[in-house]
C-alpha cells in the first residue's frame, strides 16, 4: 500500500483532474514551441552561414577527419557534408532524379565544396556524388555529399 497517499482524504474532483491534465498539456506545448523556435533559429543561422560565408579551415579539416575515419573503418566512401535540400536552387529535385546537371543547382558552401572537389579531389582520383539522404513527409529533406576513393572496376 502506498504511504504517500492519504486514503482518508476526498479524491480530487473530475474538474481538478481535467485542469491538472490541461496544465500538463500546456506545459508540453510550451516546451515543443521553445524547441521549434530554437531549431528554427539554428537553421536560420546555418542557412545564413551556408549562403554567405566561405568554407573555412575547420570545415575542410572536418572533411579530412571524416575521410580518415572511414578509411580506418575499412570504407571507400564517406558522407562529408550535408545540408537542407531547400538550399539547392531547385530544392534538390535534380539531385533526387540524378540529373547530370545537378551541380548547377548548388549554392553557397555546397558549391564551394564542389569547386574544391573539382580543383583538388578529382585530380587526385576521388569521386563525388550527391544524394537525398532523408525524405521527411515524403519530400526531399537533406542532401549528402559523398566522397569516394574506391578502385575503378574493370
Amino acid at each position: 500500500m502506498a504511504k504517500d497517499v492519504d486514503t482518508s482524504a476526498a479524491p480530487p474532483s473530475a474538474e481538478q483532474l481535467r485542469l491538472a491534465l490541461l496544465k500538463e498539456q500546456m506545459a508540453e506545448v510550451d516546451k515543443q514551441e521553445k524547441l521549434r523556435a530554437r531549431e528554427n533559429e539554428e537553421l536560420t543561422k546555418f542557412t545564413n552561414s551556408f549562403l554567405k560565408d566561405q568554407v573555412n579551415d575547420d570545415e575542410i579539416a572536418m572533411v579530412r577527419r571524416l575521410v580518415m575515419n572511414a578509411v580506418k573503418n575499412g570504407k571507400y566512401e564517406a558522407l562529408v557534408y550535408s545540408f537542407p535540400s531547400d538550399l539547392c536552387t531547385d530544392s534538390g529535385r535534380a539531385i533526387n532524379s540524378s540529373d547530370p546537371q545537378w551541380t548547377e543547382t548548388l549554392q553557397g558552401k555546397a558549391k564551394q565544396f564542389y569547386q574544391r572537389y573539382l580543383d583538388i579531389g578529382k585530380p587526385q582520383g576521388y569521386k563525388l556524388k550527391a544524394m537525398v539522404i532523408n525524405f521527411p513527409g515524403g519530400v526531399p529533406g537533406d542532401i549528402g555529399l559523398f566522397l569516394n576513393w574506391a578502385p575503378e572496376r574493370k
